[in-house]
């Protein structure tokens, strides 16, 4: 038997673009993924890359990641996104750029204003959890 990940939406609180709370039956093997940063082919971030682009190309690393592991992204069951800026206008402009790639898997998650991140140019960085059947 198969098992899915269950996306748990609210009537009581208010409508959101993702949904508040996961569920992971125990038969599932669980993935946590190390924060998917901005990275290029050379190992860089871009220069002059901006929050949209950088939050595209973290999701691209995430879903090779993922690949490795044999998930894709519908089997994400949570991620936290990290945006390096007190700005909520780039955390918004990130959140969005991340949510298209999710799609209509509106998977439960935090977004993060911080700091710095940990690469040179670096502002955008996404954590993950992925579940699997373990068929």
């Amino acid at each position: 038997m198969t098992q899915n990940i269950s996306l748990i939406r609210s009537s009581k609180l208010p409508s959101v673009d993702y949904a508040y709370a996961s569920y992971v039956p125990s038969e599932m093997d669980l993935f946590f993924m190390a924060g998917a940063c901005p990275l290029d082919a050379t190992g860089r971030v871009p220069e002059q890359s901006g929050y949209e682009e950088q939050a595209k190309l973290c999701v691209d690393n995430l879903k090779s990641a993922l690949k490795e592991c044999g998930a894709e992204l519908k089997d994400v069951a949570y991620t936290r996104v990290l945006v390096a800026s007190s700005d909520q206008s780039d955390l918004v402009t990130a959140w969005q750029a991340v949510r298209e790639e999710f799609g209509s898997h509106d998977v439960p998650s935090t977004l993060s204003g911080v700091t710095v991140l940990g690469y040179s140019g670096q502002v955008v960085e996404i954590e993950a959890v992925a579940a699997l059947s373990k068929e």
